[in-house]
């Protein structure tokens, strides 16, 4: 007997052990994975009938780190917060990049106006908020810095409630955006399998304590607030697990995946139906007709010819099946597409000046929000950060 449960005490601690993708993974170093739970002391942040964010979003925090620290070997977990302080948004990415962090997850509860209703998670990454809603979600987690000290020139002069002040994460192209869709992707997953959340969906919002980090990073919003039985929920040790357990399944999804592709972190193919913002290195004249507007592209498969410089399209959609020319989805485009893990993705334009391309992708915006700019050498999908290096060079040699 003794025997019997002996046995079953070791096949219980190889479970344990085997749970999390980490657990056997040799590296030089611990994957580090920061924490943050946002707002604190001070700052309350949203603030309903029973309980406040700061709170719930600790309770989570703390949860999901313990999850973590129990089941991941060679992970090391950081937390902006562990108490009820207050902790500046600078202050929060600091910590992480002075970490050297592989991972940053910053946890939130959303809320609207007295009066509205409105239920479900949804998962932020950095980049322009397109929709008014993101846009308000953005100012309403970025007005905490109003309550730091010399918060004006902190952060040089930015406004949190002035809608000019987003134009700046219009031009800023973030080097993670891959990895932080891909895990923003799958807490939302998790969110709706395992939670049983209604899924708002993935976005892009400009929040400062994601611009500042210097690895994968994404903000979670747990639930509303605002609305009463959501507040019951995520003030509820079940709605705690739950939500917890939800991101720490999709933390060890992102790892899998991650090595998967050769390592953490080294992830590089492109998400799709992402908004992607643009950098310009010139503001183009609107003026200017752009060549796909002359020469719009034939609907068929992109195999082209190598050519020495990157070719920059605008990818507006996807579709899990091929569309005949003039299908009423492509809203009137002549679109090009090429396919890529057995999904169809259309594209508008084609150009070698990265110019044009941010020109082509604000012409469709008004019909495809959520349009971003990829790129190709040859037939090949290349990486965009390094075909607008390419671009730049080629333009500084000339």
């Amino acid at each position: 007997m003794r025997i019997k449960n002996c046995i079953c005490c070791i096949l219980a601690c190889i479970c344990l052990y085997l749970s999390c993708p980490l657990a056997g993974y040799a590296a030089d170093r611990d994957f580090v994975v920061v924490i943050d739970a946002g707002h604190g002391g001070k700052d309350p942040g949203a603030v309903g009938k029973k309980a406040r964010e700061k709170t719930i979003n600790l309770n989570v925090a703390l949860a999901l780190g313990k999850l973590i620290e129990a089941n991941c070997r060679n992970t090391r977990v950081i937390y902006t917060r562990k108490t009820d302080v207050f902790v500046s948004l600078d202050r929060r990415a600091k910590i992480a990049n002075n970490a050297k962090a592989d991972l940053f997850i910053s946890i939130h509860t959303n809320a609207l106006p007295k009066g509205k209703i409105a239920r479900g998670t949804e998962t932020y990454t950095l980049g322009m908020a397109r929709a008014d809603e993101n846009l308000d979600v953005a100012k309403r987690e970025n007005s905490v810095i109003l309550v730091e000290e010399n918060y004006e020139e902190q952060y040089a002069g930015f406004n949190p409630n002035s809608s000019e002040s987003y134009i700046m994460f219009e031009f800023m192209q973030d080097k993670y955006m891959e990895q932080s869709v891909s895990l923003a992707k799958l807490i939302q997953k998790q969110f709706k399998s395992h939670a049983k959340r209604v899924d708002k969906g993935v976005h892009q919002a400009g929040f400062l304590v994601l611009r500042a980090t210097s690895m994968p990073s994404v903000l979670v919003e747990l639930g509303y607030i605002s609305t009463p039985d959501e507040e019951n929920y995520l003030n509820s040790n079940a709605g705690v697990n739950a939500l917890s357990r939800s991101i720490y399944n999709a933390f060890c999804s992102y790892i899998e995946t991650q090595q998967g592709r050769g390592g953490t972190g080294t992830a590089t193919q492109q998400t799709e139906q992402q908004e992607q913002p643009a950098t310009m290195e010139e503001s183009p004249s609107e003026e200017q007709p752009a060549e796909a507007e002359k020469k719009p592209a034939k609907q068929k498969n992109e195999g082209q010819s190598e050519t020495e410089k990157p070719v920059f399209k605008v990818q507006i959609m996807t579709s899990s099946t091929l569309l005949k020319p003039g299908n009423s989805k492509l809203k009137g485009l002549k679109a090009a597409y090429y396919k890529e893990n057995g999904v169809y993705k259309y594209t508008y334009g084609a150009t070698t000046d990265y110019n044009e391309a941010v020109r082509l992708k604000r012409k469709v915006e008004s019909k495809f929000k959520d349009a971003f700019i990829i790129a190709f050498k040859g037939n090949k999908k290349m990486n965009v950060q390094d075909a607008i290096r390419e671009f730049k060079t080629g333009k500084r040699k000339k």
